[in-house]
């Protein structure tokens, strides 16, 4: 009977510690321990995902097994694309390499962007560091007193969008709402981030750009957008909205008035905003070490440490998990290619 007894203590604790990964974890601490994860950010320094991801990169070590160094090193070029080329087909396999850039990005395939070298459900989605709401905004109004939608709509000026490469999300909405709405703009892109755009319209070389994430905003932008130079007139999203953009319209509200064909084109278009800040691992990364870099991300974000920062910069942290990453991105490789087709036509310039 004590025979038995052993034997069902045993197995129990052979499947608590398989449930629980014990030993991958082990083998996980193991190889981390003494280690470098590097961090490749498709932008320059200063932008909204730059700041976000050097924040996050400050604890995110802590909560990696074995504790290992964690770096952000920018990676800028074609709007997030050569950072998510790099680390798809470039990277060491090992977990010791992490990328982030647009959720864009990652529908760049689906788009038939020839310069996209990688197929985005096999990416290793660790999650997403915070989901934001995007934006567009002019300075100073442009000059001719842009403050909503409607305003640009309207405008008798042809207002010039700085971008950054032409399939990234700062060249894409802009057209958008020209090819969709209208509006009567211009793209100029080869910026190298949403700090350089900024710096742009400062200089009065652009009159607004697209791109503009909420935390970006309440971050590195707060001083701009308080004093009122910064003017965010739209909102680029599809369901939420942002208590900071309180009574901006959603740009959905006026695609709708376009019949339900936009409405689909709009959704693979904006849609991807609801992501808004993931990172993931090259393919092939072992399952386990996968599975420790969501967690320790899931753990980072609710460290009292991170929050308190994100509280610094005006940010209250939203993140998403590497699974629901994943399912969201799969959701938009199931739309119709008729849909595709249109989706690739409104932002071409």
């Amino acid at each position: 009977m004590g025979n038995h007894k052993l034997l069902f203590a045993a197995i129990a604790s052979s499947a608590i510690c398989f449930s629980t990964l014990c030993p991958a974890q082990g083998d996980v601490a193991a190889f981390y321990k003494g280690k470098t994860v590097i961090i490749r950010v498709g932008y320059g320094p200063g932008g909204g995902f730059d700041t976000t991801t050097r924040v996050v990169a400050r604890y995110l070590g802590n909560h990696i097994p074995g504790n290992p160094a964690v770096i952000v090193e920018n990676m800028p070029g074609g709007g997030g694309m050569r950072a998510a080329n790099f680390v798809y087909d470039a990277a060491p396999k090992d977990g010791t390499m992490l990328g982030v850039f647009s959720p864009d990005v990652a529908l760049e395939p689906l788009l038939g962007d020839k310069h996209a070298k990688f197929s985005a459900d096999k990416f290793s989605w660790i999650g997403s560091m915070t989901t934001d709401v995007n934006s567009c905004g002019v300075w100073k109004g442009a000059g001719v007193g842009i403050k909503t939608l409607d305003d640009l709509l309207k405008s008798k000026k042809v207002i010039v969008f700085g971008a950054t490469g032409p399939q990234s999300n700062t060249s894409k909405y802009p057209l958008f709402m020209k090819n969709i709405l209208g509006a009567p703009l211009k793209v100029v892109t080869g910026y190298k981030g949403t700090k350089d755009l900024v710096l742009a319209m400062r200089r009065g070389e652009a009159d607004g750009a697209c791109g503009l994430q909420e935390s970006s905003v309440q971050g590195a932008f707060w001083h701009d957008y308080k004093s009122g130079n910064l003017n965010v007139f739209v909102q680029l999203s599809m369901e939420r909205s942002s208590q900071l953009f309180k009574g901006v319209p959603r740009i959905i509200d006026a695609v709708k008035a376009k019949g339900r064909e936009a409405v689909q084109i709009a959704e693979i278009i904006i849609g991807p905003n609801e992501i808004s800040r993931p990172i993931t691992a090259p393919p092939n990364v072992p399952k386990e070490r996968v599975a420790a870099l969501r967690k320790a991300l899931t753990d980072t974000m609710a460290d009292p440490k991170t929050v308190a920062d994100g509280k610094k910069m005006g940010i209250t942290w939203t993140p998403m998990t590497g699974e629901e990453v994943a399912k969201q991105l799969n959701k938009f490789y199931q739309t119709p290619k008729a849909i595709i087709a249109k989706a690739i036509a409104v932002t071409k310039p």
